[in-house]
């Protein structure tokens, strides 16, 4: 990328995190915070149960991307320490963008683990591949859904369904590729990918759409009664694309600017201010937590520098 782009693409981000800013403000001082108080007050320890479960299955699932990845670059990391740095790597992607946590932190510990930059590259790629063409899946599934109500006054039912049919065209042809070419290397920012078998292409499809679908569950658990799941769903999805196209650490404004616009008729703002506080610090503060505490004890246990493993 040529300096120019470079200082283009920083001066977008600024632009976009300074109108993010400037909305979130403007929602703040529109919104009445005594409600939202009384509103996370009211969620009782059932309810807190069920979603510490749910986002505990989340990060497992994570975990299980990782030890795919694993499987498929064949390196040889142990799979307590795999798990470690999977539980840090997305704890810190969720907060902080993918840069920092699926780059900087998978780069860091990996490398200290002993392994060499080329296949910490793929194992970050196989990751990237397993969440979202299980999100495009399910995604498809949700928007080509005839019966389903979409989020209004954002596109045409029509462009609803034509979407939610790319992305599962998208999904056909990733299996069809698996399955006729399994092995062939594909040129993804200069690196080999080669394409994994059926059977872990499918592995991929179940963990990551179960992944995305627990999402969902947490959302709806910590909303209040009113919203059928499959809506609930449809907006956590297009909240989390429209979170990776903005690229705000843990993707501030997008998700308040789709379930404001989505669910704020029906079930009041202070009602999803207070959903989405408590599954911000259910989902991303409270492992983030946790995965310091990882990545202090992985950077105390790291073994003396040696030359990286090549596989």
């Amino acid at each position: 990328m040529s300096a120019r782009r470079r200082l283009l693409l920083r001066l977008l981000t600024l632009a976009v995190l300074g109108v993010v800013a400037v909305l979130l403000l403007r929602l703040a001082r529109q919104t009445d915070w005594a409600a939202v108080a009384a509103a996370l007050r009211g969620y009782g320890a059932g309810t807190l149960a069920t979603a510490l479960a749910l986002v505990a299955a989340s990060y497992a699932l994570y975990c299980g991307y990782e030890l795919l990845a694993r499987r498929q670059v064949g390196h040889r990391v142990g799979t307590r320490r795999t798990v470690c740095i999977a539980l840090v790597s997305y704890a810190f992607s969720l907060n902080f963008g993918a840069l920092v946590g699926g780059g900087g932190m998978r780069l860091r510990l990996y490398r200290g683990a002993g392994l060499a930059g080329g296949p910490i590259a793929r194992v970050a790629l196989y990751a990237v591949t397993t969440n979202w063409i299980g999100y495009c899946l399910l995604a498809g599934m949700v928007l080509a859904s005839a019966r389903l109500p979409l989020p209004g006054g954002v596109a045409p039912e029509a462009a609803w369904r034509i979407l939610g049919a790319a992305m599962l065209l998208l999904v056909a042809a990733y299996l069809f590729a698996c399955a006729r070419w399994p092995g062939r290397p594909l040129r993804v920012r200069g690196h080999g990918l080669p394409l994994p078998t059926l059977r872990i292409a499918g592995w991929q499809l179940l963990l990551s759409t179960l992944n995305w679908a627990l999402i969902g569950a947490l959302m709806f658990v910590l909303l209040p009664d009113g919203v059928a799941y499959p809506r609930v769903l449809a907006v956590v999805l297009l909240a989390a694309v429209a979170g990776a196209l903005l690229h705000t650490p843990a993707g501030l404004g997008a998700w308040e600017s789709a379930f404001l616009l989505a669910l704020g008729g029906e079930l009041g703002r202070p009602a999803i201010i207070a959903a989405l506080l408590a599954w911000r610090g259910l989902y991303y503060v409270l492992p983030l937590a946790i995965a310091l505490v990882l990545y202090a004890t992985l950077e105390a246990r790291r073994p003396p520098r040696t030359a990286p493993r090549a596989g």
